[in-house]
């Protein structure tokens, strides 16, 4: 086996994590009057991230040819989910809310990862192109 194909799969791993934990554990604030804040849409726009990267490591997985591609495809993609939290949605304006002591330095995290792991296999297709 190619060393090329561990990074799809710690993205797979870690996209699901993202996926599942933007629905549980990490998901963003419950207002009590049942109403929708900021941080409901920022946890649905990393719920979406994290399903376009599950997919884009799942084709880097089949797809033997077209792995560099997706790697650098899941640059942009994780970045996406760096700045989302916080940057591009806005969140909770307390400090003490769920969605910026928890939600928001988690998933800064995993897509940091994310990013590493991206760099890591665009760098293993190349070296192994040669």
């Amino acid at each position: 086996m190619k060393k090329s194909i561990i990074p799809a799969c710690a993205m797979l791993a870690l996209s699901l994590v993202v996926i599942a934990g933007s629905q549980t554990f990490l998901a963003p604030c419950a207002h009590e009057d049942g109403s929708l804040g900021a941080c409901h849409w920022a946890g649905q726009a990393l719920l979406g991230e994290g399903c376009l990267l599950a997919v884009l490591a799942a084709a880097a997985l089949a797809l033997k040819k077209e792995r560099a591609g997706l790697y650098l495809a899941m640059i942009p993609s994780s970045i996406l989910g760096i700045c989302t939290p916080g940057g591009l949605i806005a969140l909770c304006k307390a400090p003490t809310m769920r969605c910026r002591m928890l939600m928001r330095p988690a998933m800064i995290i995993l897509f940091a990862a994310m990013l590493v792991v991206a760099l890591t296999g665009w760098l293993l297709t190349r070296r192994e192109a040669r």
